[in-house]
């Protein structure tokens, strides 16, 4: 059984930030102390950034995008934990957890909106990360969802989890074959081995690294190229903060770039 999360010494937590690389972990120390201020699209002050940097914000910074977190897109066409076009000019890196209540109200109130709105239309990617905060539950959940993803499954397994009353019910392993049934994983025999995988522990457990390094502390967070978001905010936070990245990924792209190309890996990142 992968080892809970909430009993990792100092230690364990400090090779964690290491491993993601200082420049990251140096920029990356806003997601876990940001306040709201910090998902405005015109935010400024340079108190706290200063104070994270060691020097004083750049433009970017001051517009609360940091482009060293912007690195942590992975545009993989072929992951099934991820929806929207490879060559999306936003990607929103969501850290989530699926005992977490915010991320359950978040994943039912806003993302539908979110994907119909500018997912569908090529504008934003959605990238899932696995951060299981909460103990075995958590953790076998995250597993569940991964494993749903390599039958291409992953985001009807993860709507099945976050339905209201889902995380109620628990994530034991006879529930974990509910929902996979509920989702539509056609080789429930597969899932349950894929479940208990050394690759499936792997896996969430590279995502969890990866939101330690960033000095998350709680769930969900979120990076939109490169701008932490903390929390299930109010829709409109997401949509200014998509609007505002889509708007300088344009600026920043070269007469012709991101028409036509990528066109073949829009869609669900491998779901089905």
């Amino acid at each position: 059984m992968p080892k809970n999360v909430n009993n990792d010494n100092s230690d364990n937590k400090k090779s964690r930030n290491i491993a993601i690389g200082a420049g990251v972990a140096v920029a990356a120390v806003l997601l876990g102390v940001a306040s709201y201020t910090a998902t405005k699209p015109d935010s400024g002050g340079g108190t706290v950034k200063e104070a994270a940097a060691g020097a004083a914000p750049s433009a970017e910074q001051e517009a609360g995008v940091y482009p060293e977190l912007e690195k942590l897109a992975r545009r993989d066409a072929k992951d099934p934990l991820a929806r929207g076009r490879a060559d999306a000019p936003v990607v929103m890196v969501e850290y989530a957890d699926f005992k977490c209540g915010f991320c359950g109200k978040f994943a039912r109130d806003t993302e539908p909106g979110l994907v119909k709105k500018y997912v569908d239309e090529g504008t934003l990617r959605i990238e899932w990360r696995n951060f299981p905060i909460f103990g075995e539950d958590s953790e076998r959940a995250a597993r569940g969802a991964w494993a749903a993803g390599r039958q291409g499954r992953f985001w009807q397994f993860h709507e099945a989890a976050y339905a209201e009353g889902a995380k109620e019910k628990g994530f034991g392993e006879g529930r974990l074959t509910e929902l996979a049934k509920e989702a539509g994983v056609k080789d429930v025999g597969r899932f349950v081995k894929d479940l208990d995988s050394d690759a499936a522990e792997a896996a969430v457990k590279k995502d969890q690294e990866e939101a330690y390094g960033l000095g998350a502390a709680s769930t969900p967070s979120f990076l939109i190229n490169g701008r932490p978001v903390s929390g299930a905010q109010p829709d409109q936070v997401f949509d200014q903060a998509i609007e505002a990245a889509a708007r300088q990924a344009k600026g920043k792209a070269p007469a012709g770039e991101g028409k036509g190309e990528g066109k073949a890996d829009a869609g669900k990142g491998g779901s089905e």
